[in-house]
This record gives structure tokens, C-alpha cells and sequence, in this order.
């Protein structure tokens, strides 16, 4: 069947014959079938849907048109993927975690864009982490440590990448199939044989609404179910910045903090941290939660899983002293916001947060733009705290655009709320889709 005809059958609706789906990839991927024909299918996707079984070969589809890792016998392999949100620098600690738990965790990260920060952008305001290993050196690393955070290699579904370019463009992004194909694609190629999914929800997440973070999280679990994997997904609160960094080495900074017992470890979200683990060690190693949960708290707190990250971070390159001294000593501009009255802080707009670290530097409008690694928000509160009127709320920081601090700061003001009375406390997890 030609493109045209496939395009026009997802147009009007029609389901998809498996033969077809592949033949539309594998003809996009050797340039047999343009750029334009396949902007035309993901439009029409978009628009019209595709049933489980459409999604789950797309997702197939797209996963073997590059590489594929196995890893043989040994410690079981996870990974876990967020969605991503303001201030989820949650990886950093969750996946040295599940590999000091006893798992093999190779895990393909990416980089931010807009008001959701990348993972490999993190790393690297590490000196000298390499975040773009080829495949060999990622399976030495992850053979070796047991963990490796690092990008996609060109080697690793090159239907996703030319797919994804074009739907950033043609307006295609907001589609579940094709979400759900591009994250699990990814995923399904690095091998792993349990997936654990943080599906977030709310103003700074980019599935808003309850009932689409959930429809988000049921796709992904049922398309690696399909796939012969073990899976769940948490559906995960994202209506203020996760923890108090918003940024990139200020996120590291703070994710070495939960890892070497330097914060509070009843405050979130570290047991977020913890929970997303124990379902990765739970599943992969078929034993109960609860066991799981008590053995990575006891992992965390032993340093096992700080050590799992420091040697991953030598293995690729990274100089953990050198971040702190570089860090330490950065020229940076500051500016701090004080609370206009006094109260409890009811809610953190982590969509103002993110946009307002966006114009500071600490992220892209367009990819490939550099980023400023010290920049971002310090947040000295939290939602439920009780604050007096000029107590400090939040210090801005830039090393590149010192002008827009204060146009930013009363933007940033305006994303704090307040009330007489305690907020009720809203548990970041809303709902576990297994």
C-alpha cells in the first residue's frame, strides 16, 4: 500500500494493518517516504487516535529501526522515565538507588527544552561527565558500575529522532500514541526488562488534567506489557517545583544532598524517590513493596546509593569535587524575593517557576541553545509553611542576564499564594497504574 493511502485510512479513521504501520517507518526511516508524508500521518494520528494494538506496533515499529541492547544473564534490568516537570531532578537519586538495590540500570536520558529540564543537562554541570557515550562504552559503564544516565546515540531509534523533530514543528507533540511510542521506544531498546513510569500531572507537567496524565500512564504500561515487559506507572502531583532547586547544578547539588543524608529525609520529594525505586526492585525482582521500599531506605541511608552515583559520574568522565569548587565560585547575580504578608504559603505556581528559570537561562526555547548552568531559583520555602512578612520566599540566580533579574523576581512573587489557615497536604502520588 502506498503512504498516500495509509494517510488517507488514518485520516478517516480506520485502524491500521500492522504490515502498513511498518512499512511507513522502515520506508520514513530510509527516506523513501518524506518529511512531509510523515507530518501528514502524525497530523492524522493526532487527530484521530490509534487503538492499543496500533500503538504497540508503532512502538515496535520505531524501536527496531536502530539498535537494540541485551545484557544476558545476570542482576535484572530496569530503568524508570518521567515526563518530566519543574525542578524533577528525581533520576539522579532514583536510578543509582535501584542499582544499589541489586539492579542493572542503563538508562537514556534527554535533554531540556522549555520550562522541563533535562536530565543530561544536569550532568553535565558536572566537569568533564560525558553525557553522549557511544553504545559500547554505555554497556562497559552500566556492566561495570551498574548504572549509566547518557543520551540517545544515533544508533538507538532513528525513527523516533526524525519522527520527533517533526512533530515539534507541525504542532504533533499532544498525541498519546505518538508519546507513548516515542518514550517506549527509547526504553524498550535499552534492553530493560521492567519499566517504571512518573507520569506528571498538574500546572507544571505537560499532561495537565488528572484524566490525561492517567490515559498517558495506562498507554505507556499497556504498550510495554505488549512488548513483553513488566511495567507500572505513578501518576505524580507537579502543581509546585519539586524539592527547593530549580536549575541545573543547583538540581545536581541538591540531588547529592538526598543521596549523602544532607537533607531532611521526611520531606519530598525524596520519598517519591524512594517509592519509584521500590517499584523498580519490586517488580524486577518479584518480591513485595514493602520489602522493597525498607531496602531502599536502608540502601539510601547506608550511602550505597551516593556511592553508585559518584561512580558513575567517574566512570563518565565527571569530577564531583571540581562541580562544588566550580560552583562554589561561579560570578553569578543574585536577587532575593520577600514574602509580602504573613501566612501559610498554599501553593507554588510551578509553571510561573519554570518560565521564570526559562528566561533566566536555565533552560532552551529552541533546541540546541546553551544553557546557563547556574541559573535558576533557590526556593527557602515550601508549600505549607508558615512565613512573617519580609521572611525570605526564594533567591533568583544568573550568571548571563543580569538585566532581567528583578523583571523576573516579580514574576516569580506572583506564583506565590497565601492563607490564614494550613493547606490541606497533598500527596505527590495521585494514583498507581499497574
Amino acid at each position: 500500500m502506498v503512504a498516500k493511502e495509509i494517510i488517507d485510512l488514518k485520516r478517516q479513521g480506520a485502524e491500521l494493518a500492522e504490515s502498513d504501520i511498518r512499512a511507513f517507518i522502515a520506508g520514513f526511516v530510509s527516506g523513501e517516504i518524506p518529511d512531509y508524508q510523515m507530518s501528514a500521518l502524525a497530523m492524522a494520528i493526532c487527530c484521530r487516535g490509534m487503538t492499543a494494538g496500533e500503538t504497540a506496533v508503532l512502538t515496535d515499529a520505531m524501536m527496531r529501526s536502530g539498535s537494540m541492547l541485551e545484557w544476558g544473564e545476570g542482576l535484572p534490568v530496569a530503568d524508570k522515565h518521567s515526563t518530566g516537570g519543574v525542578g524533577d531532578k528525581l533520576s539522579l537519586v532514583i536510578q543509582p538507588l535501584a542499582a544499589a538495590c541489586g539492579l542493572r540500570v542503563p538508562s537514556l536520558t534527554g535533554r531540556g527544552l522549555g520550562i522541563t529540564g533535562g536530565t543530561a543537562d544536569k550532568l553535565e554541570t558536572i566537569p568533564g561527565y560525558n553525557a553522549s557515550l557511544s553504545l559500547a562504552r554505555f554497556r562497559e559503564i552500566v556492566a561495570a558500575v551498574g548504572v549509566s544516565m547518557t543520551v540517545q546515540t544515533g544508533e538507538i531509534c532513528p525513527a523516533d529522532k526524525k519522527l520527533y523533530a517533526l512533530r515539534d514543528v507541525t504542532g504533533t507533540v499532544a498525541s498519546i500514541p505518538l508519546i507513548t511510542s516515542s518514550i517506549l521506544s527509547k526504553k524498550l531498546a535499552e534492553g530493560a526488562g521492567t519499566l517504571v513510569f512518573d507520569v506528571k500531572c498538574g500546572k507544571g507537567a505537560f499532561m495537565r488534567t488528572f484524566d490525561d496524565a492517567k490515559a498517558l500512564a495506562r498507554s505507556l504500561v499497556e504498550s510495554s506489557r505488549a512488548a513483553g515487559r513488566k511495567a507500572l506507572a505513578l501518576v505524580t502531583r507537579m502543581d509546585a517545583p519539586l524539592g527547593r532547586a530549580v536549575g541545573n547544578a543547583n538540581e545536581v547539588a541538591e540531588a547529592l544532598a538526598m543521596l549523602r543524608g544532607e537533607w531532611d529525609w521526611a520531606l519530598e520529594p525524596l520519598p517519591l524517590c524512594v517509592e519509584l525505586a521500590a517499584r523498580m526492585v519490586a517488580l524486577a525482582k518479584e518480591i513485595a513493596v514493602d520489602e522493597a521500599r525498607e531496602l531502599a531506605w536502608t540502601k539510601l541511608k547506608s550511602g550505597e546509593a551516593a556511592r553508585f552515583f559518584e561512580d558513575m559520574v567517574m566512570a563518565q568522565g565527571g569530577d564531583l569535587e571540581a562541580f562544588a569548587a566550580r560552583r562554589a565560585g561561579a560570578k553569578t547575580h543574585r536577587f532575593r524575593i520577600c514574602a509580602p504578608r504573613s501566612g501559610y504559603i498554599e501553593g507554588i505556581d510551578a509553571l510561573t517557576a519554570g518560565q521564570v528559570a526559562l528566561a533566566l537561562g536555565a533552560g532552551r526555547k529552541t533546541a540546541g541553545e546553551r544553557i546557563d548552568p547556574y541559573a535558576g531559583i533557590d526556593l527557602e520555602v515550601a508549600v505549607g509553611d508558615h512565613v512573617l512578612t519580609g521572611a525570605p520566599l526564594a533567591t533568583l540566580v544568573t550568571a548571563t542576564l543580569p538585566d532581567s533579574l528583578e523583571q523576573e523576581a516579580a514574576k516569580l512573587l506572583a506564583a506565590f499564594s497565601f492563607s490564614r489557615e494550613k493547606p490541606d497536604s497533598k500527596p505527590l502520588i495521585m494514583e498507581e497504574v499497574a
